[in-house]
């Protein structure tokens, strides 16, 4: 249950609030702020004496001035999609929500530049719409596109399915718009390719989770639409020659490799357990498999080198057996085994998490170990490491034993977390690829980050947020 108890909040700074950005905006209702203060696993649960949601970049401004004025916590939330508790406001109840979900107009599409600028709440399937209408992509791609907007996928830098060729969100963004703690608006919102101009200040806020500025618009990078798509399906027999295979796809496709992504048997046996029409792509079982997509400005031969692409590595023991979408409604039930295995785990119970990124060629070994690591803890444990092998960022998930208590289960989420993590920082790699830091890996940040490292982002935040009133709690 959600508590929706609160101190008591000055009456005089609601009307000031009411006054910036409208009464309707200003929600004070337990009913109507609810859906703000939880997130979507359910692991944080927060209050707040109000959700504030202003229109315009000058209303977050004038917020964010009276802030300053008086001293208030601001909680930046978008689509409410955010994994660590970034977005969720403290239990204590003395931080405004700030809403962004109504900063939500696409200002231009510049075709010729190939740039689009839009505000932090337009979400990303609106954004990928909106490329698509002048015959060009916006290739940033997750499975919450619907919901997430486009000023929480640069507050956390998010990753996705595409990140093999294109990047993450902050390879995505010439120029941003951003509110500071003090009201003021730093306007970087250039569609240059070249400007050396001193800092590259974007690349502070990118990834800042709301920390050290509100980002309320952005310059975003377009590419051209792909003439053609080609999507597999394949099994493959081990992490290794999924390795291999990926080598092997590099090589053949190039810049045109745009998805490879590495799944387990159990999880695959969840999809099908849990997910309604889920079928299995190709008969027999088989230990590992690796849904692969690649792009190409032609329509024609791609389909015809991707099967010679398929028939080598079958020839070569990397694959056993795979199967090619033949339309677009197959490719599309593909991409559902993968984007599911997320979702289905929460019906078998508790699921401990672990979002990390390792060199690619140490992933087999980090598989191996972190499983070995994770049973000495829970012996009986299910693991499910899947995701996004093309960039190395492996989400190395464990399904409670059949029959366990589920809070007991994740009552040693924490036991788990440090026997996979050790594993992964011995390989040279990251406790948080892709989803941030929030409050979930707060703690964690100071084990693993190089204390110089740490210096410097206390001493950016002290600069840039003096009052510790933006995202209090959070990331430091």
């Amino acid at each position: 249950m959600t508590d929706f108890s609160r101190p008591a909040f000055p009456a005089d700074v609601l009307d000031r609030l009411r006054r910036i950005v409208g009464a309707t905006h200003v929600e004070t209702d337990p009913i109507d702020i609810a859906p703000h203060l939880e997130e979507r696993r359910g692991l944080w649960h927060g209050a707040t004496p109000a959700v504030v949601s202003p229109g315009t970049t000058a209303e977050v401004a004038a917020v964010l001035a009276l802030a300053d004025a008086r001293g208030l916590k601001i909680v930046p939330q978008g689509g409410n999609t955010g994994l660590v508790g970034g977005q969720t406001p403290s239990p204590v109840g003395d931080e405004i929500v700030l809403s962004l979900t109504r900063l939500d107009r696409i200002r231009e599409v510049d075709p010729a530049s190939d740039t689009m600028t839009v505000e932090a709440g337009v979400t990303l399937a609106r954004a990928q719409e909106a490329a698509a209408a002048v015959d060009r992509l916006f290739p940033l791609s997750l499975a919450s596109e619907g919901s997430c907007t486009i000023g929480g996928n640069l507050a956390t830098n998010a990753g996705g399915t595409a990140v093999i060729a294109h990047g993450n969100a902050r390879d995505l963004v010439l120029g941003i718009e951003v509110v500071l703690a003090d009201g003021r608006v730093l306007n970087g919102l250039g569609k240059l390719r070249k400007d050396n101009t001193g800092y590259d200040l974007k690349h502070l806020f990118i990834g800042s989770e709301g920390t050290l500025g509100i980002i309320t618009a952005a310059v975003l990078k377009l590419v051209p639409r792909p003439a053609a798509i080609g999507t597999a399906f394949v099994a493959t027999p081990s992490p290794a020659t999924a390795v291999a295979l990926l080598g092997r796809a590099k090589a053949a496709f190039g810049q045109g490799l745009t998805g490879f992504e590495l799944m387990p048997r159990f999880g695959l046996d969840l999809v099908l357990k849990h997910l309604p029409g889920a079928r299995d792509p190709i008969a027999g079982r088989h230990d590992w498999y690796v849904l692969l997509e690649v792009a190409a400005m032609t329509a024609d031969g791609l389909d015809e080198r991707l099967e010679a692409f398929l028939e080598a590595a079958l020839s070569d023991g990397e694959i056993e057996d795979g199967v090619i979408a033949g339309s677009l409604d197959q490719r599309a039930a593909l991409w559902r085994m993968r984007e599911g295995m997320s979702d289905v785990q929460s019906l078998e119970g508790g699921s401990i998490k672990h979002d990390v990124s390792v060199p690619i060629a140490a992933v087999p070994e980090v598989i191996e170990q972190g499983i070995a690591a994770a049973r000495t803890v829970v012996p009986d444990i299910r693991p499910v490491p899947f995701g996004h092998l093309g960039d190395g960022n492996i989400h190395f998930n464990f399904t409670q034993p059949v029959g366990a208590d589920k809070a007991a289960y994740l009552a040693r989420w924490g036991e788990v977390n440090r026997a996979v993590h050790a594993v992964v920082v011995a390989h040279g790699g990251s406790v948080s690829a892709e989803h941030g830091i929030g409050v979930l890996k707060r703690e964690l940040l100071t084990e693993v980050k190089d204390p110089t490292a740490l210096a410097v982002m206390r001493a950016l935040k002290a600069t840039l947020d003096p009052k510790g009133l933006l995202n209090p709690g959070k990331v430091l």
